[in-house]
């Protein structure tokens, strides 16, 4: 019999079967609910489709009368479409549109309801579209609440992994707690999933709450909950947090794994804490983990800005000997150190080994051995890679034409170095303040500083920012044209935009102040800077110092006797500092003096009165 039924119900004919014929009457029988597959365990070892499914398939084409083309078909063969046909039809298709339609209309069917698998199927396919629509995602998501449907743990679950894998926070926080409420078990990637969604969210708050809940609610968190909210800690830049994570998994058995490390790894370098990145290194590979390629790039380049290339090629080839390959920012990275660290030759060699293993030289591996050439004097060498660069489409940035432009400015060659300038925005590059101050202070050391100075106004009128090397360099050369009033003007001029001065360019000040007399206004103006939270630390020592180079030893003492009285330094530190000043200017005698004598630390009694021998006797007896 079941036989009979399998082979009438295999290919729906053009006449309904449902139909029966009794006394030569035609009656209808009522609407039968078809699910998508037949269970016909003793015939079949397996489920088999049902024929239904193609042909309801078939009428999904998303035109304009899909709708009716589906009611005319049921009607015509008394069929009712149950909610997991419905379920299955849906994680069929693939136009979010068509499945929104094809949905609205199932819930037309008579006595007929949605099921929870049927919500989360059209939700799955929403999601998983190459464009998805989040007002129809809202929509659908607002209907499957409104339902109030019993949650079950498949349907749950499959919600889950999709939410999870969109990162829908909001929607993971209401199944969460939809979950709670029915008392289902929640698995270990249940809170994974929540976790991995808040941290990628940014919610980093609301991730450690649920991490604190899992250890409340019994559910131990394994290496994947860790690595995930450490990995949110350094995002956040909370890098305490992430080290007292990972040493907690060491409080609790819990082994740290390759990924473990690197993130650690990854955030300590970005922080500019390269012991630290250095030592995690060690400590993977002391305890035998397989060091991923990133880890390696990280403590190459780390090693690299440390300036300490040996090293990094050390680790450059034990990783080349454990089968990973390089690439391009690491083999950048030891160029640039090499170059960086004079060495033309190391910086020229891994050039060539970087071509052999068949990676191709970006903009930036040809700036760092362009920078390192200019830097090293061989300006006609780095002028051939730029003419090389322009003809072969390799992208010329500012780093590179600053780099020309300092070299050819330093030998002498400021015309080429204003040509190449202009030329700039022809290529496409806009000049930035490197390329500026750059060409100010070639022209500045040629003593054409009034071409400087119209170049710095030229900046202000482009919207460059000017900065305090620009302004160290104008102030220096001006104070050494003896235009004091301008390079004091220009000081101003600087404090007024809020550019921070650093110990350079005071120095540029005190040096053209006090060598034209005016130690006074370069204390003043040192005084002034303290409210605004600038403290240099050398200011003192290197106006003493050239002071006492330019002979004026009278001056000198003057000031360290005002630093003393003052309170600025202990007297001992300033006993030495004016010795140290002394013995390089090539005044040993005064030196020797100076430090056989009680000056500045030692007292003189006159009767009851005690005061500080000062400074200031060592030129006048």
């Amino acid at each position: 019999m079941r036989r009979i039924l399998f082979l009438l119900l295999k290919e729906p004919s053009s006449t309904p079967p449902f139909l029966v014929r009794r006394n030569h009457n035609v009656i209808p029988t009522s609407p039968e609910v078809v699910d998508p597959f037949f269970h016909l365990s003793d015939v079949v070892s397996s489920p088999k489709p049902s024929p239904w499914v193609p042909q309801i398939l078939n009428l999904l084409d998303g035109s304009p009368s899909m709708e009716s083309n589906l009611t005319s078909f049921c009607h015509r063969f008394l069929i009712i479409l149950s909610p997991s046909f419905v379920s299955h039809t849906l994680r069929s298709l693939t136009d979010p549109h068509t499945a929104t339609r094809f949905f609205s209309w199932a819930s037309t069917q008579p006595r007929y309801s949605h099921s929870l698998d049927c919500h989360v199927s059209l939700l799955t396919l929403l999601l998983s579209s190459p464009d998805p629509d989040p007002a129809a995602f809202h929509h659908a998501f607002s209907r499957l609440r409104a339902t109030r449907l019993p949650i079950t743990l498949p349907a749950a679950n499959s919600l889950l992994k999709t939410l999870a894998a969109h990162a829908r926070v909001h929607e993971l926080l209401w199944l969460w707690r939809a979950m709670k409420d029915a008392y289902l078990p929640l698995p270990l990637f249940a809170h994974n999933s929540l976790v991995n969604a808040l941290v990628n969210a940014g919610m980093l708050d609301s991730a450690e709450r649920v991490f604190a809940a899992m250890k409340d609610g019994g559910v131990r968190p394994d290496i994947v909950t860790h690595n995930t909210l450490i990995k949110g800690c350094c995002k956040a830049g909370n890098t305490r947090r992430a080290f007292e994570l990972f040493r907690e998994m060491g409080d609790e058995n819990l082994a740290a794994d390759e990924v473990t490390y690197t993130t650690l790894m990854q955030a300590c370098y970005a922080g500019g804490d390269l012991d630290c990145c250095l030592r995690l290194y060690r400590d993977l590979e002391d305890k035998g983990l397989e060091v991923p390629p990133h880890a390696y790039c990280l403590v190459i380049c780390g090693l690299c800005r440390q300036g300490k290339v040996l090293e990094g090629c050390a680790v450059f080839e034990r990783m080349i000997g454990k089968g990973c390959r390089a690439n391009k920012a690491v083999y950048t990275a030891i160029i640039d150190c090499y170059a960086k660290n004079g060495d033309l030759d190391g910086a020229m060699g891994f050039f060539e080994r970087m071509k052999m293993d068949g990676i191709v030289p970006d903009e930036v591996t040809y700036g760092a051995l362009v920078n390192g050439l200019c830097k090293s004097g061989r300006v006609e060498e780095a002028l051939g890679y730029f003419e090389y660069c322009k003809g072969n489409g390799v992208a010329l940035n500012a780093v590179f034409y600053s780099s020309l432009i300092d070299g050819l400015g330093k030998a002498g060659r400021v015309d080429e170095a204003e040509k190449l300038f202009e030329g700039m925005a022809e290529n496409g590059c806009l000049p930035d303040s490197y390329c500026y101050n750059s060409l100010i202070d070639g022209l500045c050391k040629c003593g054409r500083i009034d071409e400087a100075l119209g170049l710095f106004r030229q900046m202000e009128r482009e919207g460059c920012e000017q900065t305090v090397y620009t302004f160290t360099i104008l102030i220096s050369e001006l104070f050494k044209g003896r235009r004091n009033e301008e390079a004091l003007n220009l000081w101003e001029v600087m404090i007024d935009k809020g550019v921070t001065p650093n110990v350079a360019c005071f120095r540029a000040l005190s040096i053209g102040l006090c060598l034209s007399g005016k130690v006074a206004r370069a204390c003043r103006v040192l005084d002034e800077l303290a409210p605004m939270g600038i403290v240099l630390e050398t200011a003192y020592e290197d106006m003493i110092g050239v002071l006492c180079k330019a002979g004026r030893l009278k001056e000198a003492c003057k000031l360290a006797d005002g630093i003393v009285d003052r309170g600025r330094e202990i007297p001992g530190k300033v006993r030495t500092v004016l010795i140290n000043a002394l013995r390089k200017a090539g005044n040993v005698d005064l030196a020797i003096k100076l430090m056989h004598s009680k000056i500045g630390i030692g007292y003189d009694r006159m009767r009851s009165v005690k005061k500080r021998v000062k400074f200031q006797t060592l030129v006048d007896s």
